[in-house]
């Protein structure tokens, strides 16, 4: 209907569909909407245009801005994730079902503080994670809360249904395997920088002493020796060794016959402290402060080659098969391998886009090879081996210092709240017919 307004020839199309003027531009005037528009004839449309057939189920009438306005502000942030305009896959994404309409929800990886806190509101329509990993793989089984600092090791002695943490809050808590309860806290006056296990033998390195547990005789043994903290332990060659904050690498040889430990070396070499220690192929592999690796002879202890393609501190060291795998703050994880000529050179470099901690390597429930990475981004990477293929993440508060492996498919992580997670690799599903 057109409605002539008292001797104004100002015309108001009101009527939508195959009836307007076909000559009229297909776009709503913009003056009309604000109520005072003054073109005769006006070459826009003055009426709302009708939504499309495919958008009424989703966002309701499409073409109204100010209905858009409004969805936005009642329907939540998830309102704007809908349609296939807004479609933004990614190997990295995660997809989520809400409500009784299907509605994908692009995931960032980062988790929700207000899950963390058991406050938020959106649920499942949470743009962030409310969950401590990505990935099918593995699954969370439980935490153990008691540490206040950051956990610095964790031991599992052979034999033994406990299990050992030490923290920077210089304690070592046992813990009870089959409920995850604490057993005990042990009081050692001194920040615990590193814990191995080694049959049933618990070591645990503070500053200016390595404390030895016989777990099976309750035996106690305090090794002298080192200056300042014991950042790192291993055994080789029925040989401890200790990298210490000095620099230095010292060795005992326990003697059965007097049941202790007894000296047996000082490696030197190193210029800052020795934070990462592995043995693997005959060699102890040392990596230092100092920005480098030394590989040393466990027959001769001495050093036989020094490696100094990391420009930052050497974090971690690992052996897998015949490669040597380091990882620094300088955000570069190198794979080493022997050359005919027996030195190591560096065959790959995988970088990350923060600094690297630590690393461990095992078995998924397939029994294929996994690399666990932590960086200080306060996130562990999960890689397939040898092809470094990502598979997951594991999330925390803070940095994860801690990683060790468990039996039947266990892993733990230690983080700098305190916090002991225990994780679980699962099956894959069986593929369908």
């Amino acid at each position: 209907m057109d409605v002539d307004g008292g001797g104004n020839k100002r015309v108001f199309h009101r009527l939508g569909g195959p009836q307007s003027d076909p000559s009229k531009n297909q776009k709503v005037c913009f003056h009309w909407r604000a109520g005072k528009c003054n073109r005769h004839p006006c070459p826009f449309l003055h009426r709302e245009l009708p939504p499309p057939p495919s958008q009424q189920g989703l966002n309701g009438t499409a073409s109204s801005k100010r209905h858009h306005a409004f969805a936005a502000a009642t329907d939540g942030p998830s309102a704007r994730n809908r349609g296939p305009n807004n479609f933004n896959g990614g190997a990295s994404s995660t997809w989520g079902r809400t409500g009784g309409t299907r509605v994908f929800v692009r995931k960032m990886e980062k988790v929700c503080n207000y899950w963390v806190q058991g406050n938020c509101s959106y649920g499942d329509k949470c743009k962030f994670l409310h969950c401590w990993s990505m990935g099918d793989s593995f699954s969370l089984l439980t935490q153990l809360d008691g540490h206040q600092k950051v956990v610095s090791g964790i031991a599992l002695p052979s034999g033994s249904d406990k299990l050992y943490t030490g923290s920077k809050d210089q304690t070592v808590r046992v813990w009870d395997c089959q409920s995850g309860q604490c057993l005990g806290v042990i009081s050692l006056g001194g920040e615990v920088g590193c814990m191995i296990s080694e049959g049933p033998w618990v070591f645990v390195g503070i500053p200016d002493v390595v404390k030895a547990w016989n777990t099976q005789t309750n035996s106690e043994l305090s090794l002298s020796g080192p200056v300042g903290q014991v950042y790192a332990l291993v055994v080789g060659n029925d040989l401890l060794f200790a990298g210490t904050q000095d620099g230095s690498i010292l060795a005992w040889k326990f003697n059965a016959v007097t049941n202790c430990f007894e000296p047996a070396a000082s490696l030197k070499g190193h210029t800052l402290a020795v934070v990462s220690l592995v043995v693997g192929a005959n060699r102890l592999y040392s990596g230092s402060m100092d920005h480098s690796i030394r590989v040393w002879s466990l027959e001769t202890l001495q050093c036989i080659q020094t490696l100094t393609e990391h420009t930052s501190v050497v974090m971690s060291v690992l052996c897998w098969d015949q490669f040597l795998l380091s990882c620094s703050l300088d955000q570069q994880l190198k794979v080493w391998v022997a050359t005919q000529s027996g030195n190591l050179e560096v065959t790959y470099t995988h970088k990350e886009e923060h600094g690297l901690i630590t690393l461990c390597g095992m078995h998924d429930s397939e029994a294929k090879p996994v690399l666990l990475c932590a960086c200080n981004d306060n996130t562990v990477r999960v890689y397939d081996l040898p092809a470094f293929s990502e598979r997951g993440k594991i999330f925390s508060k803070e940095e994860i210092r801690s990683i060790q492996v468990g039996p039947g498919g266990l892993f733990f992580t230690g983080d700098g709240t305190g916090q002991v997670k225990v994780w679980k690799w699962v099956a894959d599903p069986a593929p369908t017919a």
